[in-house]
């Protein structure tokens, strides 16, 4: 955090200073440490900032934060000692989060006064890889703030840009939606010189209400850039391309794959190995030297990632550091160096047993589904040539409304034309997926549905054999990301797996939107 002395930070807020008895506002130390909504992860000079949450108000563990040494509480309402002084140094607001938000803004434009740049990332599925992919590539530019996990929401943003100091040179923000005006929101916080849309999906749309919602939503990272700002659009999903008119900004179209007719990035002959990872050319319209066809500067990149959609992701976030200036030999080296940076997305891990468990269990929708099972189906060649069994482990994809039971249809009936060679399905949420690959011809033990994730384990368990290939998927409230773990650790179950912070004060960090 850009150092602020407690005074002046009350006066960017519009907040009243109080202070220990004794203590003299001049003489407080300054806040020059990252903040925190979890007096748990108050670190020495910095900011607690005491949310009121669904299950905890923050006021609460003011003294367990001043304990911890958090230089200033941001408060709703004094918290007091014995002696009727306030616990340690209070800055009080009117409210929390908009004073928050304030703060976050006043840092940004700070940042930005010092030459720092400022990357937007979102998109129905992709956000967090292509974030993490940025994060590793600006870092080429200089000192770079990224977004932690998927916290992209009104609590994780601001987190991340008080987690950037003087020295940062770019700040990266995943930014995330469920509803309209959330995105909106967020650049009001954080307004972007650079935004990247990836995909418009049905991601939460039974909170959206249609993909036409989600792709407006969307659109409002794009409206947020400025004529001197920079659009990265991915050309080859309809609804984002048309965003080019949503925009004052300049547009930078890419593509994943084909000729890259009307993109300035894209890549070409992607090719798939037996782990599923993909080679490339990347290919590349913004240098002078790029007059014609011919004269297009292209490099090698091979990504560690596993799966075909990472290609969308990585030309996506080569295209802003193309532009940030970094030059495209060394983009193609950070791309294919670059590994999983985020926990439980297409999380590769090859068991003593030569079991390979996919945990892709952090979240899922039905394009992201679609994309795990191709990327299992490309890995079902071994490196010896063999060819393996495959196993999808799929639970619930939440939040679909109306289209739910048809949407878990189809990935039923995709399961069983890709030819995986095992589907299981797990839970009440999951049994149309079993009852679309029935449907579409699966027969025997090819397909089966049990009630939990502890029937899951105990089905693969009993039956899976060396060579197996095993993915792992569902959102994140379905729970299959501890059965993901399990089989990689080849332990029983250990109870309920681990939630996201629930949005109380107390062990916030920001629940992740879409």
């Amino acid at each position: 955090m850009i150092p602020l002395a407690p005074a002046r930070l009350a006066e960017v807020v519009g907040g009243a200073l109080r202070v220990p008895a004794g203590a003299a506002a001049d003489d407080l130390p300054v806040v020059d440490a990252p903040a925190a909504t979890d007096s748990r992860a108050v670190v020495p000079g910095g900011l607690y900032v005491a949310r009121v949450g669904e299950h905890a108000d923050g006021h609460d563990f003011v003294p367990a934060a001043a304990a911890a040494g958090a230089a200033a509480s941001l408060v709703a309402r004094p918290v007091l000692a014995e002696d009727g002084g306030p616990v340690g140094v209070q800055v009080v607001v009117d409210d929390v989060q908009a004073a928050f938000e304030a703060l976050a803004r006043h840092h940004v434009d700070a940042l930005r006064a010092r030459g720092a740049l400022v990357v937007g990332v979102t998109g129905s599925a992709g956000k967090t890889t292509t974030k993490d992919l940025l994060a590793v590539l600006l870092a080429e530019v200089g000192p770079t703030t990224a977004t932690p996990m998927s916290y992209n929401g009104e609590v994780g943003l601001p987190l991340t840009v008080l987690a950037a100091d003087e020295g940062t040179r770019c700040l990266v923000l995943e930014m995330g939606a469920r509803g309209a005006g959330h995105i909106a929101a967020l650049c009001r916080v954080a307004p972007p010189d650079v935004a990247v849309v990836l995909n418009v999906g049905s991601a939460h749309v039974g909170e959206f209400g249609s993909v036409d919602a989600v792709e407006a939503a969307k659109g409002e990272l794009p409206e947020a850039v400025g004529p001197g700002g920079v659009v990265v659009l991915n050309a080859d999903d309809e609804r984002v391309a048309r965003m080019a008119g949503r925009t004052s900004g300049t547009v930078l179209p890419v593509r994943a794959a084909g000729s890259g007719a009307g993109a300035v990035v894209w890549a070409q002959d992607v090719d798939l190995d037996a782990g599923g990872r993909a080679s490339f050319r990347l290919r590349s319209r913004l240098s002078p030297s790029a007059a014609d066809e011919g004269d297009v500067p292209e490099a090698r990149v091979t990504l560690r990632l596993v799966g075909e959609h990472h290609v969308a992701n990585a030309v996506a976030a080569a295209a802003v550091a193309l532009h940030a200036g970094v030059p495209l030999g060394r983009v193609a080296e950070v791309l294919s160096t670059a590994g999983p940076a985020s926990r439980y997305r297409m999380e590769v891990t090859e068991r003593a047993d030569g079991v390979t468990v996919v945990n892709d269990a952090y979240n899922a929708n039905p394009e992201s589904v679609r994309a795990a099972l191709k990327a299992l189906v490309a890995m079902r060649r071994g490196p010896d040539g063999r060819e393996r069994r495959t196993w999808a482990v799929l639970g619930e994809m939440l939040e679909l409304g109306a289209t739910s039971t048809d949407e878990h249809d189809l990935v039923g009936r995709l399961a069983v034309r890709l030819n995986v060679s095992r589907l299981v399905a797990v839970g009440p949420g999951a049994r149309a997926v079993h009852s679309g690959a029935q449907h579409e011809g699966s027969w025997g033990q090819e397909a089966a549905h049990v009630a939990d994730a502890a029937a899951a384990l105990a089905l693969l368990r009993a039956e899976l054999l060396p060579g197996d290939v095993v993915l792992v998927k569902s959102s994140n409230a379905a729970g299959l990301r501890a059965l993901g773990e399990q089989l990689v650790a080849d332990a029983p179950p250990a109870g309920e797996p681990d939630g996201e912070p629930d949005g109380a004060s107390h062990g916030v960090r920001g629940a992740a939107a879409c």
